[in-house]
């Protein structure tokens, strides 16, 4: 098997994701504070924003188990990683087949890189990257209708990998980052979004959900840590209730482009929001 290396330059999100911060690193970028100690990013999704700062001293978390174990199997066995990716194919009965497989008992004796593989490869042949799973939290995301897509980009993974080497990769809930962080470190979080609507409520990446009542935890969250000292910025939909939450702190309003809608008619510019305590 041939070992792949790459320059931490070239990293990028290496998973596609519905919320992903791609578009609005610049805006993102813009409002970073001028100087911080640590980088934490407790909701990590897709990493765009981390990926593009490359901290030095950084902790990426995220209560989703999968989606933890992909990243720490590309920060660990890339290589083993890339040579099991590259035996999935792009078809859409062979998707179906692997996609179930997390309803049999078999499915929990796989090793870590295997399941990582898969989540990779569903992540790029299911529709538009949705991450979506059901009650039981049994991956739900319908096949995707691409000309060729590349399921495993092995120089990519490598430079992700080298990025993440010294990266601290943590499974937990957003509500551990204020045990800790300390005075002058910064806190980026980036939620499941507040629905505008009932149709555009695309929040289930763990079975639990992401409700109101979580909103209004993570904006308790947000004070304790202005308290202390910490600089934070949340990203969220213009929800009224999120207006609402965050009336104390700095609301700026962006433009985000709205890709999954079950209407055509309602995907595109969508105001969006950024809040800091800075």
């Amino acid at each position: 098997m041939k070992k792949f290396t790459a320059d931490k330059s070239g990293a990028r999100p290496f998973l596609k994701w519905v919320g992903g911060k791609g578009q609005l690193l610049p805006e993102l970028v813009s409002r970073m504070p001028l100087s911080y100690g640590r980088y934490f990013e407790p909701f990590l999704g897709g990493g765009a924003l981390f990926f593009h700062l490359r901290p030095k001293r950084a902790t990426l978390s995220d209560i989703n188990e999968e989606l933890i174990n992909v990243y720490r199997a590309v920060k660990f066995h890339v290589d083993d990683l890339a040579d099991a990716l590259s035996y999935h194919i792009y078809d859409k009965e062979y998707f179906y087949e692997l996609r179930n497989v997390d309803r049999e008992e078999e499915y929990y004796e796989w090793d870590s890189v295997e399941r990582a593989a898969r989540f990779i490869y569903l992540n790029r042949t299911c529709y538009n990257g949705l991450y979506r799973v059901n009650s039981r939290g049994e991956f739900n995301a319908p096949f995707g209708r691409y000309k060729n897509p590349m399921i495993c980009n092995k120089e990519l993974l490598a430079s992700c990998s080298a990025t993440l080497s010294r990266i601290r990769i943590v499974r937990q809930s957003y509500t551990k980052v204020i045990k800790q962080v300390q005075r002058g470190d910064f806190v980026y979080f980036d939620p499941p979004y507040a629905p505008l609507s009932a149709s555009s409520n695309f929040t289930s990446y763990v079975k639990e959900g992401f409700s109101g009542d979580d909103q209004k935890e993570l904006r308790d969250l947000c004070k304790s840590l202005d308290k202390m000292g910490v600089k934070w910025m949340v990203s969220n939909s213009s929800a009224p209730l999120i207006l609402k939450l965050y009336k104390n702190y700095n609301i700026e309003f962006v433009d985000a482009s709205r890709a999954v809608n079950s209407k055509a008619s309602k995907r595109g510019k969508v105001k969006e929001v950024i809040v800091r305590n800075y």
